[in-house]
């Protein structure tokens, strides 16, 4: 990293022409337009009707009042839960929850990006934010309760208040900025917090150049604490915390992920195991352009004599991506958002220069190309997008239509659900959910057992999963491609 005198540069342009008053209030409008379109985009694109989703059901089972809550694993943390808790908490709606999130994160990707006007002209900064928004991943997990496109936000504004600080001791809310960004962060994933600040903080270590660790240690603070707290009370520490989710993980440790994220593109929400062919070269192209952009966008800076937000913003991709690339032997396209929005705004001030009055004779050329390599991008983001909304879609239905099932069958609240593939079920059921074995486990043979004499209980597993231990009697039934099992009435002695 360089030090504050490299950043000064690019802060000037606070004051350069167009950059007054007036300036800033249209920066300001551009990006409030990019947000609101951003917002309108998750409504009209992904739409309010679709289910939740596995992990999401977890999230929600924690605060809202219609289904027990699910067995939560030491990898999560609890940040997505009470970032949805003003709704979820009095409202079974999924619409409103959708909807809900759907501002809020409109609304967050207005601030994040507003913390980088000083660094950048105001185009550049909307540009980067298009850049983002418009990922198919983006626009699809942006209105889920999923806490990867707010780590991704958090890492974006944390960057950018990171250089004002180091900049200007007198920028207040620069210093408060960084520190929220952080706790954000860390609220929502206190790993992937550690990962994206890495270059900062080691930045921030040398004698002379400490002035942004006091924000970035508070942010840390404030926002893995209950992670902490919680790891004492449940799972024995910090440590073993960590351990068990590198269990539940498969291992940390040397994985080349990389083609495994490739594969993911094609709208793979989670790719384990991540097999099968790779999607088609429209569909990736984008993703083996973007080390080249992101390695021209350094190259812009370094000429213009302003390489500090760029190298910053690069540093902290490249660690936020490092774990998820190398580290994890899966892949889910969700896990990337915090590189993708950290080299957005560097690639948009890349494209902005190749295509400006600086391009000469060739500007014309330029920005006919980048205007072309746009619309196709978007072109396949799009598609990508629908496909994965609607297959998602379908297998959330079939996830209801189980639930319905069960309800049919006389297994309704209090109810017990088990089986590897039990929790997202039993919260569309509300029902509890028990597993034995696997990553899940939460209960015992014997736990389940003596749950048949006092409540309905069923198992759900897969077509060609063996019939469960416990579950030696229980009647049998077929239902959107799962085999259910349910046991004798408590109250009658015979089946549901």
């Amino acid at each position: 990293m360089t030090d504050s005198a490299d950043v000064r540069p690019a802060a000037t342009r606070r004051t350069a022409p167009g950059t007054g008053h007036a300036g800033r209030g249209r920066g300001d409008l551009l990006l409030g337009a990019l947000a609101a379109l951003f917002t309108l985009a998750q409504l009209l694109l992904v739409g309010p009707d679709m289910g939740l989703g596995w992990d999401e059901t977890v999230y929600v089972s924690q605060v809202g009042g219609d289904a027990p809550a699910a067995f939560f694993s030491a990898p999560r943390a609890r940040g997505i839960s009470l970032l949805v808790a003003p709704v979820a908490s009095w409202s079974s709606s999924t619409a409103l929850l959708r909807i809900y999130l759907a501002v809020l994160s409109g609304l967050a990707l207005y601030m994040a990006l507003r913390t980088w006007r000083p660094l950048f002209p105001p185009r550049v900064v909307a540009l980067g934010g298009a850049l983002f928004a418009t990922l198919w991943v983006t626009l699809f997990y942006a209105p889920q309760a999923m806490p990867n496109f707010w780590v991704a936000v958090g890492a974006l504004a944390a960057v950018a208040c990171w250089l004002r600080v180091r900049a200007d001791r007198r920028d207040r809310a620069a210093w408060w900025g960084l520190a929220a960004a952080v706790c954000l962060m860390a609220w929502m994933r206190p790993t992937d917090a550690v990962w994206a600040a890495l270059p900062l903080i080691a930045a921030a270590l040398p004698r002379g150049r400490r002035r942004p660790l006091a924000p970035l240690a508070l942010g840390l603070v404030c926002g893995s604490a209950e992670w902490i707290a919680e790891a004492y009370v449940r799972y024995g520490g910090p440590a073993r915390r960590l351990a068990d989710g590198s269990s539940i993980q498969g291992g940390l440790g040397w994985h080349l992920a990389v083609v495994d994220q490739l594969r993911s593109l094609g709208g793979r929400a989670l790719c384990r195991p991540c097999s099968g062919s790779l999607p088609a070269v429209a569909v990736t192209l984008w993703w083996y352009a973007l080390p080249l952009l992101a390695s021209l966008a350094l190259a812009v800076a370094v000429r213009a004599r302003r390489p500090a937000p760029t190298l910053a913003a690069l540093a902290c991709a490249a660690t936020a991506a490092f774990p998820y690339l190398f580290l994890i032997g899966y892949a889910a396209p969700r896990f990337l958002l915090p590189a993708y929005a950290l080299l957005a705004v560097p690639v948009a001030d890349l494209l902005l220069t190749v295509t400006g009055p600086a391009a000469g004779r060739r500007r014309t050329w330029s920005a006919a190309l980048v205007a072309l390599a746009l619309t196709g991008h978007l072109a396949v983001q799009y598609a990508v997008l629908r496909n994965t909304v609607r297959h998602t879609t379908a297998s959330h239905r079939d996830w209801s239509a189980v639930a319905a099932e069960l309800h049919r069958l006389g297994v309704r609240p209090p109810c017990l659900l088990a089986g590897p593939e039990a929790i997202p079920v039993a919260f569309y059921a509300r029902c509890s959910s028990a597993a034995t074995r696997g990553h899940n486990a939460n209960t015992t043979r014997a736990a389940i057992e003596d749950a048949v004499h006092r409540m309905p209980v069923a198992a759900l597993t897969s077509p060609d999963a063996p019939r469960p231990e416990y579950a030696g009697g229980w009647s049998v039934h077929r239902v959107a491609d799962k085999r259910l099992y349910v046991a004798p009435s408590p109250a009658r002695g015979g089946t549901g």
